[in-house]
């Protein structure tokens, strides 16, 4: 794989979308409508939130966002990589510069909800090797069977040995 180019998408291309799509259709497919978290293409067009899409040429490989819940927290969201590009170092790339993005915005804390089901064995496997924690529910989530919370406190030192460029 050539670089990734990672950068702010609008969410206006079909591609997205066309992934989007899919990411919420593998979401319900894998967990009960009330236990759904992912966003919406209206929800994901709020000013609280960034998204990025990750490129190689014309060929998307996948996307991620970050939603600012204050100045000292966010949360991870839409984390998705195209299936023909699964296990190529996407996702960790997209991690990676979100981590990166959000420490320079002075986040001090990133959280997530994924599945706790085996479709989400390698997201989980993703953000535990990134120094990923579980933790209770944060913001407006509640317990549920179906979700794993996890967070990370955002050091220099890490983000400086695991910088992606």
């Amino acid at each position: 794989m050539t670089a990734i180019e990672i950068r702010v998408d609008d969410l206006q291309g079909s591609a997205i979308q066309a992934l989007l799509q899919a990411h919420l259709d593998a979401m319900y497919e894998h967990s009960p409508p009330e236990s759904v978290h992912a966003l919406d293409l209206a929800a994901l067009r709020h000013p609280s939130i960034t998204f990025w899409t990750a490129w190689e040429g014309n060929d998307l490989l996948g996307c991620g966002a970050l939603k600012q819940h204050d100045a000292a927290h966010a949360e991870l969201k839409s984390m998705r990589t195209a299936d023909a590009h699964l296990r190529k170092g996407v996702a960790q790339a997209l991690l990676r510069h979100i981590l990166s993005t959000a420490h320079a915005r002075g986040v001090q804390r990133i959280s997530l909800e994924t599945g706790t089901g085996p479709a989400f064995e390698a997201a989980q496997k993703l953000y535990t090797s990134e120094g990923f924690v579980e933790c209770e529910p944060f913001a407006n989530y509640v317990p549920d069977p179906y979700s794993l919370f996890m967070t990370k406190v955002l050091a220099d030192e890490d983000l400086c040995l695991k910088s992606p460029n």
